[in-house]
């Protein structure tokens, strides 16, 4: 962690500045567990997803926990530091829903607030019934596009 300033901008993009540990991130947000398929969804290389990983297992965001003995294999879990990122990715999304496509692509991840029933917009509160948006407050349904990408890419990983 950036040490050398008191901004805490600057310490938190230390941990999560660069674009392969915003989308593990979101992997993991989505129940997305094990390196292949993190890997898969993401496209990082091995070395670069390896990396990532481990920075956020230092800093605090990631642990890993054992679900195979012989070979020994992890899956990766957010701590609640991690969890606590959520709020910054609703934003992400919300930013990259307004700002970064066309308007005849759909919103790639659709939520249902809990508390209402309702779809609750982009945030960061729910459009229905006010209430902030909190992660466990939410249901994630990808839309068909999303899906199909995302399917595609996992088939092309364990194909090649």
């Amino acid at each position: 962690m950036e040490q050398g300033t008191l901004c805490p901008v600057a310490r938190a993009q230390d941990i999560v500045g660069d674009r392969w540990t915003v989308l593990v991130l979101r992997e993991l947000f989505l129940g997305t567990r094990r390196f292949e398929e993190i890997q898969a969804h993401t496209q990082a290389t091995p070395q670069m997803l390896a990396t990532r990983l481990k920075k956020l297992e230092a800093d605090g965001m990631v642990e890993r926990r054992p679900y195979n003995d012989k070979p020994l294999r992890h899956e990766y879990h957010l701590t609640d530091m991690g969890q606590a990122f959520y709020p910054v990715f609703l934003a992400l999304r919300a930013w990259g829903e307004a700002w970064c496509k066309t308007e005849e692509e759909e919103v790639a991840i659709h939520y249902t607030h809990i508390p209402c029933g309702e779809d609750p917009g982009l945030g960061p509160t729910c459009q229905v019934c006010g209430a902030e948006m909190r992660r466990e407050d939410l249901t994630a349904r990808l839309s068909g596009s999303f899906v199909a990408e995302r399917h595609a890419r996992l088939s092309a990983f364990k194909r090649g």
